[in-house]
């Protein structure tokens, strides 16, 4: 049954094939990408619909699928195994922590793929059992780069909630010199997704670290600010 649903998956991605997306798909990143060029909606319908297959067989046996899509490269495919993870996030137990940082290390390799695991499940797991805030602390000194932007990106929605801002603060010190941009973008969301409870406490924080603060990662911290505390923080020191 589940070599006929990855199967199934697969033929109808390869169905549903659009030349423009195709075309397009590549634009969006700097590394390349494996592709089939599907339009989101559908990709989202197909995780929809294959999902009420899956759901009876268990998290453990969903989670091992999820694995095979992802082991195939293309980010539909990956697309459709991380959003089957997050509708686990009821399930989750401690021990899930190391399959998803796994995950990032065996097959993260775009902004897309990384954001979608990490905002939806990593970061609904780190909700779940804080205490794993320590080791998004640890990625912020990995080589890889994807771990380091999942250290910032993981918070992306508890920090829209008011939450962890001492840990957000935290991971933006360790990451505030990193010189990928990717990297530095992912720091930037965080702090900007945290202005919305903590506008005060991180300008303050902007404002502090400006100077060592790269160009990138200051503008997506202060996207949502007004224009006057935009200007201030983007003054020279």
């Amino acid at each position: 049954m589940k070599t006929n649903i990855i199967l199934a998956i697969r033929q109808e991605l390869e169905l549903q094939v659009d030349e423009k997306t195709k075309q397009s798909y590549q634009s969006f990143f700097k590394e390349p990408v494996t592709a089939y060029g599907v339009k989101t909606a559908i990709v989202n319908k197909i995780a929809k619909d294959r999902f009420k297959d899956v759901k009876p067989l268990g998290k453990q046996a969903i989670f091992a699928l999820c694995e095979e899509l992802l082991e195939s490269d293309y980010n539909e495919e990956a697309f459709i195994a991380l959003q089957w993870a997050y509708w686990l996030h009821e399930e989750y137990e401690p021990g899930d922590f190391a399959i998803f940082e796994s995950w990032i290390e065996k097959y993260i390799n775009n902004w897309a793929k990384c954001d979608t695991l990490c905002n939806h499940a990593v970061g609904s797991f780190v909700e779940r059992y804080p205490h794993y805030i320590d080791n998004l602390k640890k990625w912020t000194a990995s080589e890889n780069l994807w771990l380091r932007r999942a250290s910032a990106v993981t918070l992306i929605i508890p920090a829209k909630k008011g939450k962890f801002l001492s840990d957000i603060f935290q991971i933006a010190d360790s990451l505030l010199q990193d010189k990928d941009d990717l990297v530095q973008k992912g720091y930037g969301w965080m702090l900007k997704e945290a202005s919305i409870k903590h506008q005060e406490e991180v300008l303050d924080y902007i404002i502090r670290n400006k100077i060592l603060m790269p160009r990138t990662a200051l503008r997506y911290a202060i996207e949502r600010m007004p224009k006057d505390l935009k200007k201030k923080a983007m003054a020279k020191p």
